[in-house]
Parts: C-alpha cells; sequence; structure tokens
C-alpha cells in the first residue's frame, strides 16, 4: 500500500482557502432591515403627558420654632402653586422622632397657617410622620401631583447618517434624532401641559370697555383708547 504524504500548502493554497472561507462566510451575511421610521418630527419625538411631582422641602433646625423668611415664602409660592395646576391634595411629611421632631411640630402649625391664608382647604392636606435617619438633616417635605410633559430620550441614533448597504440611507430623509431637543425644550418651557392637548376656554370678555369702545363708535369717533405719555422713556428725537 503506497502512503500518501500531505506536505505543507504553499501560497497559492492559502489564498485559495481563505477566498473559500470568505465566499462561505459572505453568503451567511445578511443586511439587517430596519423598519421605516415617520419623517415628521413630532411623530419620532411626541410629547407625552404624565403625572409627576412638585416637592419643596423645608429644613429644620434644632431647637427652633416656626419658620425663617426665606422658607415662609417657598411655601406661600408653593400654596400658589398648587391651586394652579395641581392634580391631587398636599402631602405633608413631617419627622417624628429625634432632636428635630419639636421643630417639626411648631413648624407644622405654621405651614397649615400659610395654606390656610392662602386658599387651601384644610380637607386638601394630609400629614404623614416618618423617621428620619440619625445622620440625615430632617426636613418637611410638602408635595403634590400634577401634569408634566415629557419627550425623548433624545441622543439615538439608530441608523447610519452615511451611505450604507441599506436603500433607504440613499433618500433625503431625516436623521432619527433631528427636532428631539426642540420637543424637549417645549415640553420642559410650556406652562400648562394641557395646552399642548386642547386650547383654553374663552374668559368673560371686558363688558366695560366693550360698552365705552361701542359708545365711540357710535357717536362717530374713534374707538382706539388713547394713552398719554408712553413715550416719556424715549432717548432721542434723532431722526424727526
Amino acid at each position: 500500500m503506497r502512503r500518501i504524504h500531505i506536505g505543507r500548502s504553499g501560497p497559492l493554497q492559502r489564498t485559495i482557502l481563505g477566498l473559500c472561507l470568505a465566499f462561505a462566510l459572505a453568503g451567511c451575511y445578511r443586511t439587517p432591515v430596519v423598519e421605516n421610521y415617520p419623517a415628521y418630527y413630532r411623530e419620532r419625538h411626541p410629547i407625552t403627558l404624565s403625572d409627576g411631582e412638585r416637592t419643596v422641602k423645608v429644613f429644620l433646625g434644632r431647637n427652633r420654632g416656626g419658620l425663617t423668611a426665606s422658607q415662609r415664602a417657598d411655601v406661600l409660592a408653593f400654596a400658589h402653586a398648587w391651586r394652579h395646576d395641581a392634580t391631587s391634595g398636599i402631602l405633608i411629611e413631617v419627622p417624628q422622632s429625634g432632636p428635630s421632631a419639636r421643630a417639626g411640630a411648631d413648624s407644622l402649625r405654621e405651614v397649615h397657617a400659610i395654606f390656610a391664608a392662602s386658599g387651601v382647604p384644610r380637607e386638601a392636606v394630609a400629614v404623614r410622620g416618618f423617621r428620619p435617619l440619625p445622620a440625615a438633616l430632617a426636613s418637611i417635605k410638602l408635595s403634590y401631583s400634577r401634569l408634566t410633559a415629557h419627550a425623548g430620550p433624545c441622543g439615538l441614533w439608530p441608523r447610519d447618517l452615511g451611505p450604507a448597504y441599506d436603500s433607504d440611507d440613499l433618500q433625503n430623509r431625516p436623521y432619527w434624532n433631528l427636532g428631539c431637543a426642540t420637543q424637549r425644550n417645549l415640553a420642559s418651557m410650556v406652562s400648562n401641559p394641557a395646552d399642548l392637548v386642547q386650547p383654553r376656554g374663552e374668559a368673560p370678555a371686558d363688558s366695560a370697555r366693550r360698552s365705552t369702545a361701542f359708545t365711540a363708535y357710535r357717536s362717530g369717533k374713534s374707538p382706539a383708547g388713547a394713552y398719554d405719555g408712553y413715550d416719556k422713556g424715549k432717548i432721542s428725537d434723532l431722526g424727526k
């Protein structure tokens, strides 16, 4: 029986083997298919409304009764904001143990007084006690739910910006992240998120001003208002 000796392969054999392996791997490769996303930025990055929370913390000291002037202003602003945009009652969390429990009870009475003076109903306020951590600075936490607007997240790039194997990349279409920052800024700056969904109701007309304008119109006079002294703050008469 004759033996067949297989020697080392030469450069040509190694090249042919590498080409065969490359073709085999290329046959298994498939370009990933990405679904077409909306071309309009409001559909790619819609602004959604959800329940959020507004929180104010009133930090307490030791053996100190009542609130400081700045804390009274914070509580008063919180009460006015609750009447404007709240979707729930007010929850007050007060420490009930530790060296700041006495200061918390004294400050709580003043918080209730400010709420009552601001027109917040007593039944809309709930009080709950908690045990503060030993090393933490104790505080009274005021919170309520409100409507918030959100958009994003931004900074996502699911597709290439340049030419690729996908034929959709050769079209003149906006990229995915375009317009996301604008939507996110609009959602954070709007005063009333409900305005993004529906318009507000019309307020009653100024009947006194309307009666004055109609009277001047019927008598043949100009219904425009007279504003004296509006140009007293001018800097120069240059150009007259």
